[in-house]
């Protein structure tokens, strides 16, 4: 039996009439955590580096702006669990009758697929931006793992092979099937963006597996975490000179993830008054560990600044600071003065 459904998903996506996302097809929903408010603190930062910003990702300059100043309240929205039936897993796109959702980009091109011989049931915890970026697998994806747990087998495309994840997997007990083209019969997902309470408790409990998993860590002034020219291009050209200054100025240890074990990196982040680098995903790794009363500095090329990290420090009670280069993403630089004006307001 044949399907037809990424042609015609194709042609409404030409068309900028798009299949309305999967969970319009969900037979049965239900709420797993409520809805929180949250105060959202200011960031400490310096307020000319503000009017050097010429973009941002993942949100507007505006939008950007405003997590950033703070001082308002926000309401974080409830996470929710779906099931639904009869649906195809094909080449990471989800496929109902009436709709669909891309789990990852599709490889093939084919503008019609055979029905899958192998049937399953199962619940899916992966994202899209999980499956791009390893800070949201590891602050997002596994924290949903354990709701796919609770309410079925938790299913996911993504092999856990890749740097760290096999490490992290282990520490935080994921034991997921991996399937490729399947047909679901019933599968189950979750809307889990919202960073409210349920999820900050899931977050703590993460957080607490990690810790018991590695040596004892003492409280120590910080950590940089190295960058390099890893990833999507945000190259601090004098990021050693930074990290030598942190380490002389403030007794900072440096952190070079890609040469790490995750015991490492736990030993060196879970005690860490403060965790500064350069904006990305390695940045997790201490977000993920460090102390409710820690503070996450992060460094920023003026093309490319993101708020999606502080999002998570709001969560987690945590402070967030931040300055911004000057340059490009692909060479930028930041002058020490700067940087020691900010931890001067850290300190405050």
């Amino acid at each position: 039996m044949f399907s037809f459904l990424p042609i015609v998903h194709s042609l409404r996506k030409a068309a900028r009439v798009p299949f309305p996302d999967i969970e319009a097809a969900a037979a049965d929903r239900w709420t797993i955590a409520p809805a929180t408010k949250r105060f959202i603190r200011p960031a400490k930062f310096l307020p000319h580096h503000l009017d050097r910003i010429k973009a941002a990702q993942f949100g507007t300059v505006s939008e950007v702006l405003k997590g950033f100043r703070g001082n308002y309240e926000t309401t974080q929205e409830a996470t929710i669990g779906y099931r639904l039936a009869d649906v195809d897993l094909i080449d990471g796109v989800l496929y109902h009758r009436t709709s669909s959702r891309s789990l990852k980009p599709r490889r093939r091109r084919l503008p019609i697929y055979t029905r899958p011989k192998i049937s399953a049931n199962g619940a899916i915890f992966e994202s899209w931006v999980g499956n791009r970026w390893f800070g949201n697998w590891l602050a997002d994806d596994c924290l949903t793992y354990s709701l796919a747990d609770e309410y079925g087998t938790p299913v996911t495309t993504r092999p856990i092979t890749q740097g760290h994840e096999p490490q992290y997997a282990r520490k935080l007990d994921l034991k997921p099937v991996h399937v490729r083209d399947v047909h679901f019969d019933e599968v189950i997902l979750f809307r889990d963006k919202g960073q409210n309470e349920g999820k900050k408790r899931r977050a703590d409990q993460a957080r607490g597996r990690l810790l018991a998993s590695a040596s004892p860590f003492p409280h120590h002034p910080g950590v940089f975490i190295l960058r390099g020219e890893r990833g999507d291009q945000r190259v601090l050209v004098n990021e050693a000179d930074i990290a030598l200054q942190f380490v002389s100025k403030y007794g900072f240890c440096v952190l070079d993830p890609s040469g790490s074990s995750v015991d490492d990196i736990i030993h060196a982040c879970a005690g860490a008054r403060v965790v500064v680098g350069v904006e990305g995903s390695h940045l997790v790794h201490g977000l993920t560990v460090m102390p409710a009363s820690s503070t996450l500095f992060v460094i920023q090329p003026a093309d490319r600044v993101v708020a999606a990290l502080k999002v998570l420090t709001d969560r987690e009670g945590q402070g967030y600071a931040f300055v911004v280069g000057e340059g490009a993403n692909s060479g930028f630089r930041v002058e020490w003065s700067d940087i020691e004006r900010t931890m001067d307001m850290v300190a405050a």
